[in-house]
């Protein structure tokens, strides 16, 4: 089994997340299955690097390190990653998510409450 790096001298929590949910996000790095990820073989590649992807989760490890739980477009894997494996592009939310929020705001009526008596 693989040595876990714990880079004893830093504890990301003390901290804001780097990345907030929606974010669009590049891989700095070739991401391998080490045979935690179900389906794929061990070795396999599930994320190359510079692939884009977008955070959909955040989450911790070692009560030490952020994850960032990161769907990614091309391989179409979800991939927990750490803050230094990534790199911030420029899109914070996926166009597609904003266009389909505002057209199911403009078709609903004001005075729906979508709760019935």
């Amino acid at each position: 089994m693989a040595k876990i790096s714990r880079d004893s001298d830093v504890v990301e929590l003390t901290a804001q997340p780097i990345f907030e949910y929606g974010q669009k996000v590049k891989s700095l790095k070739v991401v391998r299955n080490d045979g935690t990820y179900a389906g794929k073989d061990i070795g396999e590649i599930l994320v190359k690097k510079g692939e884009i992807g977008y955070v959909t989760s955040i989450g911790t490890f070692l009560q030490q390190f952020y994850i960032y739980g990161t769907e990614f477009i091309e391989s179409g894997n979800r991939v927990g990653m750490r803050g230094k494996e990534l790199e911030a592009t420029s899109d914070a939310i996926p166009a597609a998510a904003t266009d389909v929020a505002a057209d199911t705001t403009e078709t609903q009526p004001a005075s729906h409450s979508g709760v019935t008596a």
